[in-house]
């Protein structure tokens, strides 16, 4: 049965993480309760920790954090069939209304009435992962198979954006992709594109030491180190972009798919700029909700530009590529988490780190992921 309290990491203000004891809700016929083992920190997660918002989302009662996790299964309601106490699972955090159109197409991932833990944009909020359990629906719950550990398990999460993002691309077998951001989604968005369509991929970020990373690990072929620059008028950015499009040239020809997941202005000019005729451009990252766009370099020429958001039907896809063997395919995926911490109680430090560019030995932060 599940625990009447569990400890749960409450954010209450801007970087104001507080340990305190919460009762679960009731186990449901379709519910499962989850420990949860293994979380890792996103980018959403980070805003929300420094500034008590998320872009214009603004937290309105305290919150846990916490979306890429997986945990071991310790009761079911009494009309789960297809999982029992002791499976190891991935947890898919987004509970959609399941009634809508969009939801009957399978894009659930955008509908209206989405519920997503860790998410303030819902009222009520969606309560997080980074407590030490969580009931949660049996069918948003996906079964990881012997050899795919917890760890995977959380990786599963920003897998599966990088996955959906592909499946929207529809790029050929053997397309030139560029990346923007060598972050966690851009990283695992070369690696999915690599491993998946075979593509030949360049990666582009400010930070020399991340691009350098992405070659080394096998997430990219060629790599871009973008200028730091801060053009004022939409010239000057326009001309930044060309100029940024132009590097990109010198390693590839003109790219069948950009993958933009930094939300930075100037790299999704940059990305209409060097994609080819025909192209597409992935819109994944969230930066400035109002920017300025060279559309008729992208309209003339067919560009597409492709919005992303989150994932919908890809997780079983991510966890058959990880029990397929995707880590041989790509054994840099084994370097994506660079820090781990353990305890509930490191949750605090965990997100101190993941705000750093580098630890204090000097190591690059890529993917930080806490063990309960």
């Amino acid at each position: 049965m599940a625990s009447a309290e569990v400890k749960a990491s409450v954010l209450h203000g801007a970087k104001d993480l507080r340990l305190e004891t919460r009762p679960l809700p009731p186990l449901n016929p379709h519910d499962v309760c989850i420990a949860v083992k293994a979380t890792g920190l996103c980018g959403s997660d980070l805003h929300y920790y420094n500034h008590f918002r998320n872009g214009d989302i603004l937290v309105r009662e305290p919150l846990t954090l916490g979306h890429e996790s997986a945990g071991i299964v310790t009761s079911v309601g009494s009309a789960v069939t297809n999982l029992a106490p002791g499976d190891r699972v991935a947890l898919e955090v987004g509970q959609p209304c399941e009634q809508c159109h969009l939801c009957v197409q399978g894009r659930y991932n955008i509908c209206p009435e989405m519920k997503f833990r860790s998410s303030a944009k819902a009222w009520p909020h969606a309560q997080g992962t980074l407590q030490e359990e969580i009931v949660h629906p049996g069918k948003w719950c996906h079964k990881l198979p012997d050899g795919v550990s917890l760890e995977d398990g959380a990786l599963v999460e920003p897998m599966a954006v990088a996955l959906h993002a592909l499946q929207r691309a529809r790029l050929e077998e053997g397309a030139k992709v560029l990346v923007f951001g060598a972050g966690t989604v851009g990283l695992l968005c070369a690696a999915i594109s690599k491993v998946v369509s075979k593509a030949r991929v360049v990666i582009a970020d400010i930070q020399e030491e991340r691009v350098n990373f992405a070659i080394e690990n096998g997430f990219a072929d060629e790599g871009v180190i973008v200028p730091m620059k801060r053009p004022g008028t939409i010239e000057e950015k326009l001309a930044f972009a060309k100029e940024v499009a132009e590097m990109v040239g010198e390693k590839t020809e003109q790219v069948d798919g950009a993958f933009e997941c930094t939300g930075v202005e100037s790299c999704l000019q940059a990305a209409i700029y060097a994609a080819a005729p025909g192209g597409k451009v992935m819109i994944i990252g969230m930066g400035n909700p109002v920017q300025t766009l060279p559309i008729s370099a992208a309209s003339i020429r067919e560009v597409d530009l492709i919005g992303v958001f989150r994932y919908a039907n890809a997780y079983l896809r991510v966890i058959e590529l990880l029990a397929d063997g995707l880590r041989s395919k790509l054994p840099g995926l084994n370097h994506l988490i660079t820090q781990r911490f353990t305890g509930i109680e490191s949750i605090p430090k965990a997100f101190e780190m993941a705000g750093r560019v580098k630890d204090d030995d000097g190591n690059l932060v890529i993917k930080v992921l806490v063990n309960m």
